[in-house]
């Protein structure tokens, strides 16, 4: 999935206005906590609650022709490309799973997409709507996969590093590459001696066994709240765009993943969503590591149901 820095840069000047230039700030009482100097760049704030519309828009831009398009999704790439494509007048299918977060679905469908819903989790889905595109000849368009769509979710490291600010480690979520991949790449050209951290969901570490073992690793279940991180099957080609542009990928548990949701809304006021927030949690769970260090995270969504929200306590004081 090659991409060049000057594909980075157009993307951060002629993604939709919308998704740009997103909030970034030092979160001194965040950092007071977690023991290090913590700047999060907020990817909440949009019409989408996440970073996905940055790619979505710059693929669709791209495009040269007005098939229909196919996708799966979690729910945030789904909301993403719905929202491009209802701007082009692009009809839209998206597969997701039995268990997707309802709130997702309703939004998805608010934007203009068909969403069906099959298999138990999105790699089940992910296959229904590669069959159905085949069946169909329509364009089945795979988050991870098209490189413009990692372009697109660069440009948060272009606006993260335009004020010349440095940091000794960046922490990135870890789904199926995009996000870390994208950054990764413009972190290491333009602040190359800036640790770059991918975090994945112990409970869906597909990701991490195949950047360590170096080829595809499927597991049998990616059972973790973090639904936007749950990868079961790994994409080949976003694994080899980690290659040599990222220093770790840890793994955080559901436990720590909840605690850091509450931390994060009390000492910023942002309510994120499990995968959104797994960079805090990194910061949290290994203290040490980070201690003293200036770090920067993404808080790359926000969607969270009511009842999700009660059920994690998420503005619980304690």
């Amino acid at each position: 999935m090659p991409f060049s820095l000057e594909a980075i840069s157009a993307a951060a000047a002629g993604i939709a206005p919308v998704f740009r230039h997103t909030p970034q700030f030092r979160a001194e009482s965040l950092g007071a906590v977690l023991g290090c100097d913590v700047a999060v760049k907020v990817e909440t704030v949009n019409p989408i609650r996440s970073f996905k519309g940055r790619g979505t828009d710059w693929f669709v831009q791209g495009l040269t022709e007005t098939r229909p398009l196919v996708c799966a999704s979690a729910g945030n790439f789904g909301q993403g490309l719905a929202y491009a494509a209802r701007a082009r007048g692009i009809p839209l299918t998206v597969f997701a799973s039995v268990h997707a977060n309802p709130l997702k679905v309703e939004r998805m469908r608010a934007l203009g997409a068909t969403v069906r819903q099959v298999g138990a989790d999105f790699d089940a889905a992910k296959a229904a709507g590669q069959a159905f595109a085949r069946a169909q000849d329509e364009r089945y368009v795979e988050d991870g996969r098209e490189p413009p769509i990692a372009v697109g979710a660069a440009s948060i490291a272009v606006e993260l590093l335009a004020a010349g600010d440095r940091y000794d480690t960046i922490v990135i979520p870890l789904g199926n590459g995009a996000l870390l991949g994208g950054m990764a790449t413009w972190i290491k050209a333009v602040a190359p001696g800036t640790e770059v951290i991918g975090v994945c969901a112990a409970a869906a570490p597909s990701m991490k066994l195949s950047w360590e073992r170096g080829t595809a690793i499927e597991t049998t279940d990616a059972s973790t709240i973090a639904d936007g991180i749950a990868v079961r099957v790994p994409i080949p080609e976003a694994l080899d765009s980690l290659r040599g542009i990222v220093d770790d990928i840890v793994l955080v548990d559901e436990r720590q993943i909840i605690d850091s949701m509450r931390l994060t809304w009390r000492e910023t006021g942002l309510v994120v969503e499990p995968a959104g927030v797994v960079g805090v949690t990194a910061i949290a769970a290994d203290r040490p590591r980070f201690a003293g260090r200036r770090v920067a995270t993404v808080l790359c969504g926000g969607n969270v149901t009511p009842q999700q929200a009660v059920e994690w306590r998420l503005t619980d004081p304690g």
